[in-house]
């Protein structure tokens, strides 16, 4: 039932589009359309990379998730780099990190297997890449509490930041990789790899033109909801470019595939820190305005915290439904946190 409605619910991203151009709703009703309609095109673009993982074998396939799984964050952060606006970015980017590790977590560990084993030595490896994320954003982030945190130096500060965080990204992959098991690809009863390959050019392209009017809506929406403009980000578009993962790891906890899904979770919120935060950082110095990776000290301060909290939780390698509930509840009061810091 699930899958029906999401195979459904792709017909609000053309749905979307069109009521852009020929209706001209109000910015809000955009805005709310966008959200939802990047959900399904999420969960679309993970469904086409694990098909193609099933013929290009595990290496490729853990590569093209990795490379594709965080394409949604990736579009919606270059997007608002090119519309200047910097404390969106950051926002999200933050956010994708906490709400990987105490919500989606949190949700996994309720519906999941209670008392399952757990992969305790990676969560905490993965768990370490997030604080050592936090660390080296501290470089570029201290300068940027005092005076203009959007300036040109900060923005070149933090190419130093990003270089590292993607060579400790790319190393961690290579290592993985040769890690896991290779053998023959077998014969798959899935979507062909040419279809899998145009299902992801063609979601990916409908990605971006659906994150664009996210984001161009997204300042009426904070205005008429009465909402600030780094909650929204830090919280709503964080959840929404993280959709796949969330639905992902739900999903596979609930057919009792602990270890899977709570890597999922955790691994996720590492790539986002090691992977997502460096690319748009490069990536930005293509548009006029560069992202300086100036994190604001609540934002720096939830993914260390949640890092921490998570790496306690785990640390006896046991799935339990009440440490689940905990995670959640912690989440709600980052969330409450969130709402009451209001713009930079």
């Amino acid at each position: 039932m699930a899958r029906r409605l999401l195979w459904a619910s792709l017909a609000l991203a053309p749905i979307t589009l069109l009521v852009d151009v020929l209706v001209h709703p109000g910015k809000t009703a955009l805005f709310v359309l966008a959200a939802i309609s990047l959900i399904p095109l999420a969960w679309l673009i993970g469904e086409a990379t694990e098909h193609a993982g099933e013929h290009t074998g595990p290496r490729i396939g853990g590569l093209l998730n990795a490379s594709f799984g965080n394409a949604p964050e990736v579009i919606i952060a270059v997007i608002a780099v090119g519309d200047n606006l910097p404390d969106v970015v950051r926002g999200s980017m933050a956010g994708s990190i906490v709400s990987n590790i105490l919500l989606v977590l949190g949700a996994a560990l309720i519906l999941g297997k209670d008392d399952a084993e757990l992969d305790r030595s990676s969560l905490l490896g993965q768990l370490g890449l997030v604080l050592v994320a936090v660390l080296l954003l501290l470089v570029p982030s201290v300068p940027g509490w005092h005076g203009d945190p959007n300036r040109h130096f900060l923005a070149l500060l933090s190419i130093g930041p990003a270089v590292v965080l993607l060579g400790l990204y790319l190393a961690v992959t290579i290592i993985d990789l040769r890690r896991r098991p290779t053998h023959n690809v077998t014969d798959t009863t899935g979507w062909s790899l040419r279809t899998s390959l145009a299902v992801l050019g063609a979601t990916t392209a409908a990605t971006a033109a659906i994150s664009e009017i996210l984001v161009n809506s997204l300042q009426a929406f904070a205005e008429a909801a009465n909402l600030s403009e780094f909650f929204i980000a830090i919280v709503i578009v964080a959840i929404v470019g993280n959709a796949a993962e969330h639905g992902g790891a739900v999903v596979i906890a609930r057919r009792g595939k602990m270890k899977l899904a709570t890597e999922i979770a955790i691994s996720s919120s590492a790539q986002v820190g090691l992977l997502v935060i460096p690319v748009v950082t490069l990536a930005s110095f293509a548009f006029a305005h560069p992202l300086a990776l100036a994190f604001r000290p609540i934002e720096l301060a939830a993914m260390g915290a949640a890092a921490l909290f998570v790496g306690v939780v785990i640390r006896d390698g046991r799935a339990r439904r009440w440490e689940g509930a905990l995670l959640i509840a912690v989440y709600g009061g980052f969330v409450v946190w969130f709402l009451s810091a209001g713009d930079r």
